[in-house]
């Protein structure tokens, strides 16, 4: 049985595309593609589409909660095919298909060229408002009599285009609370389930931005961003190949309990950094990923590695071979540069930023973070990085970050402070030199 907003959208048939906005864990997912299984089934040749901003994101995610919870792992159309990664298609035996695809460049190709009744967009709030419109270009199959898109949101910043379209009324909005889910809420007790009174405790565990959103399903922007200049449209981008000259840098933020963060940067010919390659894993010892930075970095123009202060942990990195220089840890100052980065410099190139995050960067997610609904990457902490307020006055307190999921953060502070050399007295200075675009590292 289905409750609340999934309930509506199972029976919903009219023509405004619909968005299923909710906090974590109300069953948005599930109930949405339980719908398009149970129309390919009921309708003979139906064309629909499963889709998330990458297809690298979508096989980790709706896809897991596709085979496992709606098909079951031993459906044949799981059993059958190529693995979850590299499937592209559920076909119905009645001739229905469940398209997968994603956003990206290397996969709006495929999207491009077909014909659909139905698109469940997985995250939607991670697509831009010109990928939303595109799709609705795509709903012309015509085996039903209604065509419509299905947008599965998380809760984002205020000023959201989805938030926008569902004020001006253009989007159905269907909204989903934890009491639609019969796992964590019984309705005949009344209250909540086991379950569900453990999992409401995690929610309420998380803070900031992110408890608002997805414990408590409201649109919210951080009060005191540190980095308002963030915006996930502009400064989280498709991936593309990094010509082999371009230098490279690693930046370490040590941790054990808290996560450790490994993140590859590389910096173009004009100065603009690209984030391409990301650790970002708790319980993990710099022992035991140290091989593994090794192996991800060969055949890289690796000119340095920069690393949180920790003497013990330096020194096992240089026990594997990894040669490292101590961050520059200037906090305010490591903010400026940063800041100044993601500001747009005028220009008229593709990339008028200096600094951008690559999508798709992280080598594995850290399943008990994603349990958790913690961040998981660097572009999950961002926009909940928040000055702390003054506990008398209200207002916020400029001077150093609440220490709360910031390690992705960190990092990205000290390859800036590194590459830009801010924040070192002259003789402690570290500097990447450009000479007729040929990168090395000197002192100053």
């Amino acid at each position: 049985m289905f409750y609340g907003a999934v309930a509506e959208l199972h029976s919903y048939r009219g023509d405004r595309d619909v968005a299923l906005v909710g906090p974590a864990g109300t069953g948005k997912s599930f109930g949405a593609l339980y719908l398009i299984n149970k129309l390919c089934q009921e309708y003979a040749g139906l064309r629909v589409l499963i889709a998330r901003k990458t297809r690298t994101s979508l096989s980790n995610t709706g896809l897991v909660t596709f085979e496992r919870n709606v098909l079951g792992l031993k459906h044949t159309l799981v059993v059958n095919g190529p693995q979850r990664r590299n499937r592209q298609v559920y076909s119905y035996s009645n001739g229905s298909e469940i398209d997968i695809g994603g956003l990206d460049p290397n996969h709006i190709g495929k999207i491009l060229s077909a014909e659909y009744d139905i698109v469940l967009i997985i995250q939607a709030e991670e697509i831009t408002e010109s990928d939303y419109e595109t799709l609705t270009t795509r709903l012309r199959s015509g085996v039903l009599s209604y065509q419509f898109i299905i947008l599965d949101v998380n809760p984002a910043s205020k000023n959201h285009w989805i938030k926008k379209r569902i004020d001006s009324g253009s989007l159905v909005h269907l909204q989903s609370t934890h009491k639609d889910n019969p796992q964590l809420w019984d309705r005949l007790l009344n209250d909540w389930t086991e379950r569900g009174k453990r999992y409401i405790e995690r929610l309420m565990r998380l803070t900031g931005v992110r408890l608002k959103r997805l414990g408590l399903g409201v649109w919210a922007s951080a009060e005191g961003a540190v980095y308002p200049e963030y915006d996930a449209n502009v400064h989280l981008i498709d991936r593309f190949d990094i010509p082999a000259s371009w230098p490279r840098i690693i930046s370490i933020d040590f941790g054990y309990t808290n996560p450790l963060c490994v993140q590859w940067w590389t910096i173009s010919p004009d100065g603009r950094m690209f984030r391409y390659r990301e650790i970002y894993q708790t319980q993990r010892l710099v022992e035991d990923v140290s091989p593994e930075i090794i192996t991800l970095s060969n055949g890289e123009n690796i000119i340095a590695v920069v690393c949180d202060w920790d003497a013990e942990d330096r020194a096992t990195l240089v026990k594997h071979g990894i040669d490292n220089v101590k961050a520059i840890k200037h906090i305010r100052l490591g903010i400026e540069a940063v800041a100044l980065r993601l500001r747009s410099d005028g220009s008229n190139v593709q990339y008028n930023c200096r600094l951008y995050l690559m999508r798709d960067s992280l080598v594995s997610i850290d399943e008990r973070l994603s349990d958790d609904h913690k961040p998981t990457c660097t572009e999950d902490e961002i926009e909940g990085y928040e000055w702390p307020k003054d506990d008398n006055s209200g207002k916020l307190v400029k001077e150093v970050p609440i220490d709360r999921d910031n390690h992705g953060c960190d990092a990205m502070r000290y390859a800036v402070a590194f590459v830009d050399n801010i924040g070192t007295e002259l003789e402690e200075r570290q500097a990447l030199v450009i000479h007729d675009e040929q990168y090395s590292i000197s002192p100053y």
